[in-house]
């Protein structure tokens, strides 16, 4: 079960944002597409963490639902 709770270890909810100034070298493609990477795989991180909360809600909501019904339904 510790092996669950590394996995899970909590990450920042805010994402920092770093400002450099122009390279005298222009950057490597590479180096370009790496940071790039990073931005695109926290903003998906952020999605589908968001996706999860609101498909979870409305899991709950309908087992709301349900027992509400059933409760109705059983009172007849």
């Amino acid at each position: 079960m510790t092996g669950k709770v590394d996995r899970m270890a909590r990450r920042p909810d805010r994402i920092t944002i770093e400002m450099f100034a122009p390279a005298n070298e222009a950057e490597t493609a590479e180096e370009a597409f790496h940071t790039s990477d990073d931005a695109i795989r926290s903003l998906a991180r952020l999605i589908g963490r968001q996706m999860a909360r609101e498909q979870f809600e409305r899991a709950r909501a309908l087992e709301r639902k349900q027992t509400r019904q059933n409760r109705s339904d059983s009172m007849r």
